[in-house]
């Protein structure tokens, strides 16, 4: 097995609830379906300067104080890195339209029935979103 790639993702929970993006249907890896926002951590880049920098290029928000969060995923090509984000400026756009056909605000219950890019995030999801909230 070759080296992994490393990637980084935001849970920006706000209120209760999760942003996550809808993965474009003619995307090459995991089309059409909802995930968390972020993207591969650049050579030189550490994953909390990836997970900045990705939430600024697809969301127009800069993030503040992103926190390692522990999530299992089931692809073993790829090395992820979460964060939870609970602190930004500016308000969440799209701004990857090429990357993301949508961006919707989730409550926990309503991740259960989504076409998830790795189902197996839900539970550390709704866990980032319960700790967010104490």
């Amino acid at each position: 097995m070759g080296t992994r790639i490393p990637i980084a993702v935001a849970v920006l929970v706000r209120d209760g609830l999760v942003l996550l993006a809808h993965r474009h249907p003619l995307r090459r890896w995991y089309p059409d379906c909802w995930d968390l926002v972020g993207g591969h951590v650049e050579r030189g880049e550490l994953p909390v300067e990836a997970v900045v920098r990705e939430c600024l290029e697809e969301l127009g928000v800069r993030a503040h104080s992103p926190t390692p969060f522990p999530m299992p995923f089931s692809d073993p090509t790829l090395e992820l890195h979460a964060f939870l984000v609970t602190s930004w400026e500016g308000e969440p756009a799209n701004c990857a339209p090429d990357e993301h056909d949508d961006l919707r605000w989730f409550t926990p219950a309503e991740l259960e029935g989504l076409t998830m890019a790795d189902p197996l995030a839900i539970p550390s999801i709704q866990t980032a979103i319960a700790r967010a909230a104490d």
